[in-house]
């Protein structure tokens, strides 16, 4: 078996991008691991990284071998066979080395499937990839808490760390100049004089005119070299002004109907695309507030454990849960200081009068305050009054309301990129 050995040294952030170029070119791969790992982990472990494998049938590297004929040099160690300058055939048969695979089969040769770990950024970056926020809006706190410099120039008066070198020595040079042009362009007039004068005669020189020249020599010499190398005049310092810094603040909104009607796999189904709303946020947002909403026949704002865990259930009126998301709106989270989003999940039972007031909140008091509202249906049954009442706010929101219909857990994914597609135009950062 013969081996090459790559001695070349790996520049800085190297692997790094070679890592990433093997990441695209086994893209396909990865995004189908990604969605079964989505749909099949637990929740608590959803955002870790994964175990990739490729099949070996899919990698196609070039590979090097040695043919028949040719010249080599080889050393060998010390033997009693063999002297230098002795010839030895080459083995015969075809190219040299093998598979080196030794699986006890009766199906010929194998190689193992090839198979990496990806970080848990790197999963993320798959899961969403592709996908933005709509409506996405950089929004400034009434009380703004944060600011950042900026840079505002040069100024003459400032402290010893913010002095600008450059600039300070750029003025020193031009205040040199100004102040010593008269005095050189004297003593270049001076000079020449005096070389005139001791080109002549030393019979017909004039000594008395040239002992004045040398002395106004001397003088303009000593004027141009005390004039100062640099001045507290010329001392310029960078200036920098506070800014307020925009908001990167969201709230999300987890409405979720816990009446008799929700099965605990139900449950689960909502508490899955909740994670991955949560996550998709958490990427673009640097603080996120969630408020969790469970409802029946009453809603109530609840700890995430009480949200997905409680066992409180009884009727159902959705109304309850969408009024009292309106009123935390009111009270904490006014729509010009933050990006408000929310997902309501429900099997679609609701009283039937119910859901025209839902239609009606929803349209006077909650949509035009928030980024998106999705709302999905899990249910493997029709569609009752619920869904169609929301319809007609998607009808005349779409851009703010849509929605969704679920029948499992392999739904959930397919369904939150379908949401949260990037649209034409659509920015998917701050």
């Amino acid at each position: 078996m013969s081996y090459i050995i790559d001695r070349r040294l790996n520049g800085k952030h190297k692997s790094s991008v070679n890592r990433q170029r093997f990441l695209r070119r086994y893209r396909e791969h990865i995004r189908k691991a990604v969605e079964e790992a989505v749909n099949e982990r637990s929740i608590k472990d959803l955002d870790r990284g994964e175990r990739i494998t490729i099949p070996q049938k899919d990698i196609h590297e070039p590979s090097f071998g040695h043919g028949q004929g040719g010249t080599g040099s080889i050393v060998h160690p010390g033997n009693k066979e063999f002297i230098t300058g002795d010839r030895i055939p080459k083995p015969k048969g075809g190219s040299g080395g093998g598979s080196g695979n030794g699986d006890a089969s009766d199906s010929g040769e194998g190689e193992d499937d090839f198979v990496f770990q990806i970080s848990q950024e790197e999963f993320l970056d798959y899961v969403f990839e592709d996908l933005a926020l709509p409506n996405l809006l950089k929004k400034e706190l009434k009380e703004i808490k944060e600011f950042s410099l900026r840079h505002a120039g040069v100024v003459s008066d400032g402290t010893p760390s913010k002095l600008n070198i450059v600039r300070s020595m750029r003025n020193a040079y031009a205040r040199r100049m100004v102040m010593s042009g008269g005095p050189r362009r004297q003593l270049k007039e001076v000079e020449a004089e005096i070389a005139r004068l001791l080109a002549q005669d030393s019979v017909l020189r004039d000594d008395h005119r040239l002992a004045e020249l040398e002395e106004q020599k001397a003088l303009l010499e000593q004027k141009i070299s005390s004039t100062p190398f640099l001045d507290t005049y010329d001392l310029r310092y960078n200036h920098h002004v506070k800014e307020p810094k925009p908001s990167s603040q969201a709230v999300m909104f987890c409405v979720m109907d816990v009446s008799g009607s929700m099965t605990q796999e139900t449950k689960n189904i909502a508490k899955r695309f909740f994670i991955l709303l949560y996550l998709f946020l958490r990427r673009n947002y640097e603080k996120i507030d969630v408020i969790f909403i469970r409802h029946h026949t009453s809603a109530k704002e609840v700890s995430e454990e009480e949200f997905f865990y409680s066992r409180e259930t009884g009727g159902t009126i959705v109304s309850s849960a969408l009024k009292l998301m309106d009123k935390i709106i009111e009270e904490r989270y006014p729509s010009d200081s933050w990006n408000i989003y929310a997902a309501q999940a429900s099997d679609g039972d609701n009283w039937d009068d119910d859901s025209m007031i839902c239609r009606k909140i929803l349209e006077e008091d909650i949509v035009d305050k928030v980024q998106y509202f999705t709302y999905i249906e899990i249910t493997p049954r029709d569609h009752q009054s619920l869904w169609y009442s929301y319809e007609q706010v998607q009808a005349a929101h779409p851009r703010y309301f849509s929605m969704r219909h679920i029948t499992d857990v392999g739904d959930i994914y397919p369904v939150f990129r379908d949401l949260f597609q990037r649209r034409q135009n659509e920015s998917s950062g701050q």
